[in-house]
């Protein structure tokens, strides 16, 4: 299962990057990419760094018209096609292992000097590319394995989903929220978790019920759970899935709700309130810039609102003009660093105090985080 994947790629973390994971805990400008621990820097100018026209390759898993992660990196990969000197190759559908390989020569062969890697998935193959052509940058996303020529990056979407919180606990009447999420993973619980604290800053009153999928990519079997938590009272739903399935379904029950990865109000225009919404575009720019002069050093980066790859979607109609600028304030105070998400005193589901009154969380706390909020409702297994 992908989320078990994930939770290896989390305790690695955890237990082999504590150390330089500390030292991230700035802000830095919108736009700017936030380095994540110390890994070996290819620094060294290669052809491929040289000023002029670079050329860029990207390996999905799945398809290219799917939704979801795949989505948003796709929408990526065309702003960067647009962007003078830049143009860009895809491959869908790629398995892992010796044909995700091939497709990394191929596209090397066709001029690419960067190679991106969009799936937890390959990661094994993007590292074995890496070692076979080292003159050559790869970017990973989710991944760990590391290589003088092979940077691995993520997101803290938690800060986004703090604000969704905020928009559904503004929105709920029944003081019932939903939320539709994949598996109870580090990675899920902390944006879950960031959800609950922004919808009860608001509405303190409010309850999240999570309800695990345990799938990525089940339409049907999300749209089932949704459908479960609007039977038992919830009048916004909230998704940690690729598919658009919890949106349709709060569509045709008539309830808001809030989406992820990408803006989904085309399958929800009535209901979608807004979305975590990624623009990995952003980071790929400014990676771009420094590969032209031959000045990138590789690493772990782990990117927030301030980098601008991560944000929230337009809002709906039915948002009202105080909800938004309450919203909208909070955003402006994450991106400048004056507000934190967990920051205590924060406690959990049986009132125990798990971050101290005034402790901002560090990334141990971040990664390691397995346990659920108060107001939420559900399990964290």
């Amino acid at each position: 299962m992908r989320g078990q994947l994930k939770l290896s790629l989390l305790i690695f973390f955890f237990f082999s990057f504590l150390g330089g994971l500390a030292a991230c805990d700035r802000q830095e400008e919108p736009r700017e990419k936030t380095t994540v621990g110390a890994a070996p820097a290819a620094e060294q100018k290669t052809a491929a760094q040289a000023a002029g026209p670079i050329k860029v390759g990207f390996l999905y898993s799945g398809a290219l018209s799917a939704e979801g992660e795949n989505k948003a990196q796709e929408e990526a990969r065309k702003a960067l096609g647009d962007m003078p000197g830049i143009s860009t190759v895809a491959r869908g559908e790629i398995p892992s292992g010796e044909v995700a390989i091939a497709a990394v020569g191929e596209m090397i062969d066709e001029g690419c000097a960067l190679i991106v890697g969009t799936s937890y998935k390959l990661m094994g193959s993007m590292y074995e590319a890496a070692r076979r052509h080292p003159d050559v940058q790869f970017l990973h996303y989710s991944g760990y394995k590391l290589r003088p020529n092979l940077s691995v990056f993520d997101a803290r979407a938690y800060e986004a989903a703090y604000l969704t919180g905020m928009v559904a606990g503004s929105m709920t009447s029944s003081e019932i929220i939903g939320y539709v999420a994949a598996a109870p993973v580090p990675e899920v619980i902390r944006s879950l978790n960031a959800f609950a604290l922004g919808a009860r800053a608001v509405n303190p009153q409010a309850e999240v019920r999570v309800s695990w999928s345990d799938s990525w990519d089940n339409p049907e079997q999300e749209k089932r759970v949704a459908s479960a938590l609007v039977d038992i009272g919830a009048d916004v739903l909230a998704q940690y899935e690729e598919s658009p399935a919890v949106q349709q379904a709060a569509e045709e029950r008539g309830v808001y709700s809030v989406g992820y990865y990408t803006d989904m109000s085309k399958f929800a225009p009535k209901a979608q309130l807004t979305a975590v919404v990624f623009h990995w575009q952003a980071f790929y720019s400014e990676v771009l810039k420094e590969m032209r002069v031959g000045m990138f050093k590789g690493g772990i980066f782990w990117l927030g609102m301030n980098s601008g790859v991560v944000d929230i979607a337009p809002y709906g109609p039915a948002v009202p003009s105080g909800v938004r600028e309450k919203v909208d304030q909070r955003r402006r105070e994450i991106i400048g660093g004056d507000f934190k998400v967990f920051k205590g005193p924060l406690f959990d589901q049986d009132g125990i105090e798990r971050i101290p009154a005034g402790k901002v969380a560090d990334e141990r706390d971040l990664l390691g985080m397995i346990w659920l909020v108060e107001g939420v409702v559900g399990s964290a297994k």
